[in-house]
């Protein structure tokens, strides 16, 4: 088994913006596939070192709320088993699926990460770690710990990673000496933790549920749900990096995508069936080589889709074309 080692995600204080929901992926024979298990449950260990205000035990308990979390969303096949503690750290190499605690001061913007190894033939995980930065403050407390990051927020942030998930965009900052204040986010894989003491992101949300559901539903899930696609063009060409966000007035949800390639196309799945309003925007506040590995347009207003997109159950609403014009 040839093997490869990666590390994916990060949860930053300081960006603004990343991407909506993703799918992370690997290369696999020359093609792109999603990254995601292929079996269950997954197995996992906890690094048996507390910190100051949480214990080794007290972070089990909220790792295992953080997986049940993902686990209650309807009509999805994930679960989750703990395998005990260890004295192994996260950042080791052993083979093994390990959460704790790691001091990496080195990395004062990151509250959390993920890595990964993953078999590079079949593109099957291997295993997966996550850490939680010990050189900040932490707390298991059920309203909240002012001064102090929540561990089942950021763990199912990671565990979101874990699954597969990349990060969304679906959220607003606002800078404030340097640092980026999260006013409201509508996914828990938004990037930008909240601040010390909230315990806002303990839920996933609609995009969140979108995202798992599209790695992981049953085809209930995918009878139920409907999709769109179409394109965002600019004087007949596409963009590519700009976030598509589609709004239901009938249940208030909001899920969004991105068009990866220079087509300007996007998909949007696990829509709730009905009229869809469709909003483009780019991402002017980000910083967008967090997340691509090329340059992202960003030269346009954002604009609406000028007929309203009614996603049909279990099938998909096609040719949706966005038309924005430059700044």
């Amino acid at each position: 088994m040839k093997r490869a080692g990666f590390v994916v995600a990060l949860v930053l204080l300081l960006d603004a913006h990343a991407q909506a929901y993703l799918k992370l992926g690997t290369t696999v024979n020359g093609k792109v596939i999603s990254l995601k298990w292929t079996s269950f449950p997954i197995h996992y260990f906890i690094s048996n070192h507390g910190v100051p205000g949480v214990s080794a035990t007290d972070l089990r308990d909220a790792v295992g709320r953080a997986f049940a979390s993902w686990e209650a969303i309807p009509n999805t096949s994930t679960s989750s088993q703990f395998a005990g503690f260890t004295q192994a750290s996260p950042l080791d190499n052993d083979n093994a699926t390990v959460i704790g605690f790691a001091n990496r001061p080195d990395l004062d913007r990151v509250l959390g990460s993920t890595s990964f190894t993953v078999d590079v033939v079949s593109g099957e995980i291997v295993d997966a770690d996550i850490f939680l930065n010990s050189s900040f403050a932490w707390s298991v407390a059920s309203g909240g710990d002012s001064g102090a990051y929540d561990v089942e927020s950021i763990a199912l942030h990671e565990i979101g990673h874990l699954h597969g998930l990349g990060h969304s965009a679906l959220g607003e900052t606002q800078l404030m000496g340097g640092n980026r204040l999260v006013l409201a986010a509508e996914a828990v894989m938004f990037p930008v933790a909240f601040s010390a003491g909230s315990v806002n992101a303990r839920t996933p949300r609609a995009d969140d549920i979108a995202g798992i559901s599209d790695l992981y539903g049953t085809s209930t899930f995918r009878q139920s749900t409907g999709s769109m696609s179409g394109r965002v063009t600019r004087d007949g060409a596409g963009l590519f990096g700009a976030h598509v966000i589609a709004f239901s007035p009938q249940t208030g949800k909001l899920v969004a995508g991105f068009t990866l390639d220079d087509d300007g196309s996007f998909i949007i799945a696990g829509l709730d069936p009905g009229p869809q309003v469709v909003r483009v925007e780019p991402l002017d506040d980000a910083d967008p080589d967090s997340f691509f590995d090329t340059t992202v347009d960003v030269d346009f207003k954002p604009a609406f889709s000028t007929r309203l997109v009614v996603v049909p159950e279990g099938g998909t609403a096609n040719n949706v074309e966005v038309k924005v014009v430059s700044k």
